[in-house]
């Protein structure tokens, strides 16, 4: 009887303690879906400034300058629930303006060109990784989430379940191909 006891309340520790990791883990994971949300959003408000600044700066055609301010600046003034599509639109107006090689050259031949069209290279290039970096804690958390133990013990607790950030982040090929 005694050594039936003991083998219970072994067996009561060792799901106790799996079970604690298992919540331990999701947390790490949570976590690591917050950090790479702020490194998601400082990436995107960097490529925002640039192209509005690349915009306001007077290298661009009025036209150009205009399409490419107003999606940059609607991307920084968005709300969380818009902000996907105004990304997207910011990525579509940076393929627009920088779609052939002769603007990129343009930009660049300007005064301080060379060094915007550096920070704007650098910018588009770093979204798609920040985003893809993102979207892998959240499909790794959204997996561990999707076990029964993780649900009947209600191991998550109360943190929303988490969402994939999904936005075009194509960059220009004019800009990428020259810098490659």
């Amino acid at each position: 009887m005694t050594t039936t006891l003991i083998w219970i309340a072994v067996a009561l520790v060792a799901i106790g303690l799996y079970l604690s990791w298992t919540a331990g883990r999701l947390d790490r994971l949570h976590a690591r879906i917050d950090a790479a949300r702020a490194a998601l959003d400082a990436q995107l408000l960097r490529r925002a400034s640039v192209a509005q600044e690349l915009a306001t700066s007077g290298v661009l055609d009025p036209a150009a300058s205009i399409v490419l301010y107003e999606a940059a600046h609607a991307a920084r003034q968005a709300e969380e629930e818009q902000r996907e599509v105004a990304e997207s639109e910011l990525s579509q107006a940076l393929r627009a303006v920088f779609e052939e090689a002769p603007q990129v050259e343009a930009v660049r031949e300007a005064p301080g060109g060379e060094e915007a069209a550096r920070e704007l290279t650098e910018a588009v290039r770093r979204v798609p990784m920040a985003r893809r970096f993102h979207n892998d804690a959240v499909r790794a958390a959204r997996a561990l989430r999707r076990h029964r133990k993780v649900r009947w013990f209600r191991l998550a607790g109360h943190a929303p379940f988490p969402m994939a950030f999904e936005m075009d982040d194509e960059p220009p090929s004019a800009l990428v191909d020259r810098s490659a």
